[in-house]
């Protein structure tokens, strides 16, 4: 099968429709096919290993060991200065333009430090379904270093969704409208009684709990004056509600009446059947497929409202249903930048020293993090694939699993593209590349004395979309393997 970088995306549609695979009845075991599909589709990457102790399990025994290991922390050390004192927000006015200047670079690099350190510890937590919600969340709860322009508060903002990664999501929704780097992002801060700012009370109602088209005008312009007076401390970084700035009058919000103030406003948008319906609709394309079934949506929903919005439900319903391991949804999903990227990182066992060169690597690949486009963030799905982030795709792959160790060339190349960066971190990145190895004799020794299908059927979400010559084997069968379009899908 022929493939262009400005068709693939064409093919991977294609592809979709020409995979099947066999699927199991809830009560049976999961098998090979069944586990490595949960496991990819909940994480970065499935293990051998890891496969093979979840082969055995049923639906409901594999995703309830998923969910009761899920973490509420990191387990990878934060950068130091996350400790820190929080700086006050005032201390730029009376600072020099070279002052500024200093603590502008500063920020650039804290924020290339967080980056670096949420992608190490994507690559070796022991939960993956932990870190996969946590960017769930960070691409549905969407605020971006761009504006906040604090990375502490990035980083206390991170903490936040893994908290509740698959906590109450109610609890979250509450959480994250008084996050401080949130109230940054949407302007919360210079939301006034007699001035309102509705650009949280929008954005909560579109993008958090509704969606589009289910509210009015009126009802973000009532909403945006019960959220006067949440704002943000400028010299602790704390969350604050200004009393004085807030408009206690009589509101009215989708039908509900009386002197609301913001947290009023949260629990009448839970209270629409809709937001269970939206969220889960999220969670469908994120987990089973791009086209949402709304029947089996609706009766997702239905448990996640009664549970009173437990995530644990909704995914639990999800990750045990027949939709989930239907033949037409199998290998029917893009894979993110960072899944491709820490699932190519994780699965190959590949040695790394820091994790600042992949931080270029997402970003160049459409997926920068701490940093998602706009307040809709990633679209995701076909738009991670067009002919330029395709071709990169696959240099990036080719280097990991060339013979050679990493050329001078390259490197002087790569860091061409970091024109502007300042020399130690430069010197850092092209430190960090020399270190980064693949042990492919190694990593293949598993697979010894094992049939050649053994290999496909752990490396890729299905049959290669180009069948691989029989006498092809060991690192040049792998190379083929990761440069098949199914590598892309998961």
């Amino acid at each position: 099968m022929k493939t262009s970088t400005s068709t693939v995306a064409t093919c991977l549609v294609v592809l979709f429709s020409l995979l099947s695979l066999p699927s199991h009845a809830a009560s049976a075991v999961l098998g090979t096919d069944g586990a490595r599909h949960l496991l990819n589709r909940t994480g970065f990457a499935a293990l051998p290993g890891e496969i093979d102790a979840y082969a055995g399990l049923t639906r409901e025994q594999a995703v309830d060991r998923l969910l009761a290991g899920v973490r509420t922390e990191a387990a990878t050390a934060p950068p130091p200065w996350t400790a820190d004192a929080f700086e006050s927000l005032r201390r730029l006015r009376n600072m020099t333009p070279e002052e500024r200047q200093a603590v502008q670079r500063e920020r650039r690099q804290k924020a290339l430090d967080l980056k670096a350190w949420w992608i190490e510890e994507m690559r070796t937590t022991p939960t993956p379904l932990t870190e996969k919600m946590t960017l769930f969340w960070h691409n549905h709860f969407v605020s971006a270093e761009q504006k906040v322009r604090e990375p502490v508060l990035m980083y206390h903002q991170n903490q936040l969704l893994r908290r509740y990664a698959v906590g109450n999501f109610g609890t979250l929704l509450h959480e994250v409208a008084r996050d401080p780097a949130m109230v940054i992002y949407l302007d919360s801060a210079s939301n006034r009684k007699g001035q309102p700012n509705e650009n949280f009370a929008r954005e909560v109602m579109e993008l958090f709990t509704l969606g589009e088209g289910r509210y009015t005008e009126q009802d973000i312009k009532e909403a945006a004056r019960a959220f006067t007076g949440w704002s943000i401390d400028p010299d602790s970084g704390q969350f604050v509600f200004r009393r004085f700035q807030h408009d206690d009058a009589v509101k009215t919000v989708l039908g509900r009446t009386g002197s609301l103030n913001g947290d009023d406003v949260l629990d009448i948008l839970l209270a629409q059947p809709r937001t269970a319906e939206y969220v889960v609709e999220k969670l469908w394309r994120e987990f089973v497929s791009p086209t949402p079934d709304a029947a089996e949506v609706a009766r997702v929903a239905r448990a996640f409202r009664d549970s009173r919005y437990d995530t644990r439900v909704a995914l639990r319903a999800l990750l045990t249903s027949d939709a989930f391991y239907a033949p037409g949804n199998r290998a029917s999903l893009v894979k993110s930048p960072v899944e491709l990227v820490v699932g190519t990182l994780r699965q190959f066992n590949i040695a790394t020293g820091e994790m600042l060169p992949f931080a270029f690597t997402l970003a160049q690949l459409g997926q920068n993090l701490f940093a998602p486009p706009n307040v809709k963030g990633w679209p995701g799905g076909d738009a991670w694939i067009n002919s330029t982030t395709l071709l990169a795709r696959k240099q990036f792959l080719d280097r990991l699993f060339r013979d050679e160790d990493p050329r001078p060339v390259q490197i002087a190349a790569a860091l061409g593209r970091m024109k502007g960066m300042p020399d130690p971190t430069r010197e850092r990145i092209a430190r960090a590349m020399t270190e980064i190895r693949f042990d492919s004799t190694h990593w293949l020794a598993q697979f010894s004395g094992k049939d050649p299908v053994a290999l496909e059927r752990v490396v890729l979400a299905a049959s290669p979309a180009a069948e691989v010559p029989a006498d092809v084997q060991g690192l040049q069968m792998l190379r083929m393997l990761t440069q098949d379009p199914v590598y892309q899908l998961k």
